[in-house]
């Protein structure tokens, strides 16, 4: 089969490689469009724990069940589905279990015309959605379900506010938000991307490279009940004060690194709840999908590459021009 491997550090090709067999337990599924995250960037370039080469980048992907080990119904074979990345969550749903893993590093991900996963892992493609649009789903829509919903219980009619949309799970959450009936505001450094979001749906938005951008912000459409970040890193501090009493701020990234000094006194004299937040459940996943299906939303797509042209797609991403998700065509 075809595949994109990455051999080293910043080191990425395609190859050929032996088509997998489904283990037991397991489906085999051709993979019709996969999609990146910056998981996958950081993988690249090095800057992920536990690396290993060669490998075979990419936790989204949809296609069709091609083959089932044993001990698998046959019924699965012409299916088409989405394939949950979170692999061994574990028993509790309130947080995922050691050996828990991401499908990409250290198992083979979907940048390749075959991917074998358990069973347990693959839904239903919602019927609405294109292959693209499939694919573009599952890491980022898992992760930004599980923010608002199991960790902060967005409700509707809430004010949520949304940090760097534009990314993926911030778009999602965007999305997410509205088709519950919340009322969302983001940020970006973006002009562009500002309007798009507004475009979308979002009330309101900011430059958060604008000066005193947190309290002129806050003054005129805070304080919100719900604050989703992704970058934390100095500002972090700054959402703080941008929390209804009683609010919830929820982060399931450091791409900025960690906070400095954080406002203790605010937070436990307003009640506000730190919450923290990595992928989901397969029960998030299930309500993730049920939700994507029966509100019709569709995965905002930036660009769509075809498998050769992965190099490209990988820069577009690390470049940070996206709007959306990064689709590659298999």
């Amino acid at each position: 089969m075809k595949a994109a491997v990455l051999t080293g550090i910043n080191t990425l090709g395609i190859d050929h490689l032996p088509t997998p067999v489904a283990a037991p337990g397991e489906v085999l599924v051709r993979i019709r469009a996969a999609a990146l995250n910056h998981r996958d960037v950081w993988i690249k370039t090095g800057q992920y724990a536990g690396l290993k080469f060669p490998i075979v980048p990419g936790s989204d992907g949809a296609g069709e069940v091609c083959d089932t080990g044993p001990g698998v119904d046959r019924d699965w074979i012409g299916r088409e589905v989405i394939i949950n990345p979170g692999l061994d969550w574990g028993h509790q749903e309130k947080a995922q279990e050691l050996r828990f893993s991401i499908l990409g590093l250290p198992k083979d991900g979907t940048l390749a015309e075959y991917v074998h996963v358990p069973v347990s892992q693959i839904a239903l493609k919602p019927g609405h959605l294109s292959w693209e649009e499939a694919a573009a789903l599952p890491l980022a829509g898992l992760t930004a379900y599980r923010a608002l919903f199991s960790r902060a219980r967005l409700e509707a009619h809430e004010k949520i506010l949304i940090t760097g949309i534009g990314a993926g799970t911030a778009l999602f959450a965007l999305q997410f938000a509205l088709a519950v009936g919340a009322i969302p505001f983001v940020t970006s450094s973006s002009p562009e991307k500002l309007a798009r979001a507004r475009q979308m749906g979002a009330r309101h938005g900011v430059l958060y490279t604008s000066g005193n951008w947190a309290k002129d912000f806050g003054d005129h459409y805070g304080p919100f009940d719900v604050v989703i970040d992704s970058a934390g890193g100095p500002g972090f501090a700054e959402l703080v004060d941008l929390c209804a009493p009683g609010g919830r701020l929820v982060f399931f990234g450091a791409t900025r690194g960690n906070s400095g000094d954080m406002p203790l006194r605010k937070i436990f004299w307003r009640q506000i709840s730190l919450l923290g937040s990595t992928m989901g459940s397969p029960s998030d996943f299930d309500a993730m999908v049920k939700l994507v299906s029966t509100k019709g939303i569709h995965p905002t797509i930036s660009q769509v590459f075809p498998l050769e042209k992965v190099a490209d797609a990988f820069e577009l991403l690390e470049e940070g021009r996206q709007f959306g998700k990064v689709v590659v065509s298999v």
